[in-house]
């Protein structure tokens, strides 16, 4: 057994709780340094920051855990790889000493969070505080040990990142191709000046070669002013009673479940199976497309590939196409910038921002022929299929790394034993 002793995290890091910096300091022209106010920055492993601050009041530095302290959100993690200044939805987490224990750390942390978020304070926005993410009890092995648990959790990460990397690319290489269609018409200025398209002669026919306009400005001849109700079909969550609610069972997808292209169905409810089966008609599937409708509205992600199927929550919108091959068309649209603005400016409430699935299907864009859709569609799905599959890879790889962290720590589960398991999963 290895030897280990009870210590808490204040032991071992340092906690820095965020202070918002005053409104006037803030911006989006990127000046100053990128500021952090909670987990719609947060990518799947680093964050992408939309606002900057002249007036930094808290910093984050490289390598320190980024933990959500506030609201639904509370628990949500990211890493920080550049300095940010952050707000006071967030906290940032670094190893003491200059010991190299980030991933140990936040591993440890994931453990205790069901324990830490039933703790947490305020039953409709709930907070964390720096006492309460200091006094979280880690079993502490030594020095070497951890080292070693370090570099099976390092491998871990890698190849989580790697494949979050490969999801970067795989939805930049479909919104590139979107952007090039459907917001900048490529295809069609190519024509028009006799150019070359760059694309197979079959898919280059059926383009146009000149623009007429419209209502919405200048679009390709032939194509049509819609909306998004015209592709998709609205379905609202079901909103469940809070007495529905229990430990474990079926999960349910709520606001802060919705993450920027995938469903975190680690952040998730549970209802019983007898209540599932009664509300069926919200069940959702692999490859849904959801949107929030509340707080962070128009954030857009995918269910993802597993073992239940999930339902559906109030303020949770589904957006199922009316056809199969407008899906791609659909997920890359509402995961644009221009669709995102779009709802910001339509969504009300001062103190918490809503939008109404009218308003979200009332949006209108430029809609092409029915061919140009199925083009895109055969050349967008594998993308999105390999999305969702290199997502399942990294949420398995996650679940190991949070099921042997604990054995290692013990002892119950030696290194080499660990690292035999990595290889029978392929890492």
């Amino acid at each position: 057994m290895s030897e280990v002793i009870q210590v808490k995290l204040k032991d071992i890091a340092e906690v820095v709780m965020g202070q918002s910096p005053p409104g006037d300091f803030c911006n989006t022209s990127k000046s100053g340094i990128p500021l952090l106010n909670g987990p719609t920055e947060f990518g799947l492993y680093h964050p992408v920051p939309v606002q900057y601050t002249t007036n930094p009041k808290k910093y984050s530095k490289v390598g320190d855990l980024l933990f959500c302290v506030r609201g639904s959100t509370t628990g949500r993690m990211n890493w920080s790889d550049q300095t940010y200044s952050i707000g006071r939805g967030l906290a940032a987490i670094r190893s003491k000493d200059g010991k190299e224990f980030s991933s140990f750390i936040k591993s440890c942390i994931e453990v205790a969070l069901p324990k830490l978020l039933k703790a947490a304070t305020g039953s409709t926005f709930p907070s964390v505080s720096r006492d309460q993410l200091e006094s979280i009890s880690l079993r502490l092995p030594s020095d070497k040990e951890i080292g070693f648990i370090e570099d099976i959790l390092g491998t871990l990460e890698d190849k989580i990142d790697l494949n979050r990397k490969t999801n970067e690319t795989l939805e930049g290489i479909a919104q590139a191709l979107f952007k090039s269609w459907f917001i900048d018409f490529d295809p069609v200025r190519a024509k028009s000046e006799g150019g070359s398209t760059g694309l197979s002669d079959e898919i280059s026919e059926l383009f146009p070669n000149s623009f007429e306009d419209s209502d919405f400005g200048e679009i390709p001849r032939g194509w049509e002013i819609g909306s998004l109700g015209d592709l998709v079909d609205f379905q609202n969550g079901y909103a469940f009673k809070s007495t529905d609610w229990i430990e474990k069972g079926v999960p349910v997808v709520k606001i802060g479940s919705i993450r920027p292209g995938i469903i975190d169905l680690s952040n998730v409810s549970f209802v019983n199976s007898e209540i599932a089966n009664q509300k069926a008609s919200y069940r959702l599937f692999p490859g849904d497309i959801l949107i929030g409708m509340t707080g962070y509205v128009g954030e857009v992600g995918m269910v993802p590939i597993g073992e239940v199927s999930p339902l559906m929550n109030q303020r949770v919108g589904k957006l199922h196409p009316k056809q199969v091959n407008f899906k791609p068309f659909v997920f890359c649209w509402t995961r644009s910038h221009a669709f995102r603005g779009k709802v910001e400016r339509l969504s009300e409430g001062s103190a918490q921002a809503n939008i109404s699935s009218k308003n979200i299907c009332s949006i209108e864009l430029a809609l092409p022929t029915h061919d140009i859709f199925s083009a895109f569609s055969s050349l967008v799905d594998d993308c999105l299929e390999r999305y969702l599959l290199s997502y399942r890879e990294s949420e398995t790889l996650s679940l190991l790394r949070d099921s042997i962290l604990p054995k290692l720590i013990s002892g119950e589960l030696k290194v080499h034993d660990a690292e035999k398991m990595l290889e029978e999963v392929g890492v």
